[in-house]
């Protein structure tokens, strides 16, 4: 079930390479990535999902609230990272050029179908 709603995420977001459903141990949930990309989003997901934890623990220590959203934007890369419960994370990842704004339109949108489904 996750499966395919990750894939609608994705093919439908110019740029998408590949989505996980991740637990901020590191442990995916679920992922999903583009035949034509050659990405392994879970060890994407597993690396970056230590940064949000820091992030994470930053803003309480802060008290500015949780953390809903990172992103992170490199040379290659662009990754969307947008927390669903306290322990677990939606990641989505695009091309330098992708559709950035579009992304997190749709990560919005899924994220209530997502948790349910959690």
């Amino acid at each position: 079930m996750f499966a395919e709603t990750l894939k609608k995420v994705i093919d439908n977001v110019d740029g998408g390479i590949g989505a996980v459903i991740m637990g901020l141990d590191g442990i995916p949930v679920e992922s999903y990535v583009r035949q034509t990309d050659r990405v392994d989003i879970n060890t994407i997901g597993m690396e970056f999902s230590f940064i949000l934890t820091q992030v994470r623990k930053a803003g309480e220590s802060l008290q500015v609230g949780p953390v809903e959203e990172l992103t992170i934007k490199a040379e290659r890369l662009i990754l969307i990272m947008r927390m669903l419960t306290p322990q677990y994370f939606f990641g989505v990842a695009l091309t330098p050029e992708g559709n950035f704004g579009k992304a997190r339109y749709l990560m919005r949108l899924a994220g209530p179908k997502l948790v349910a489904q959690l």
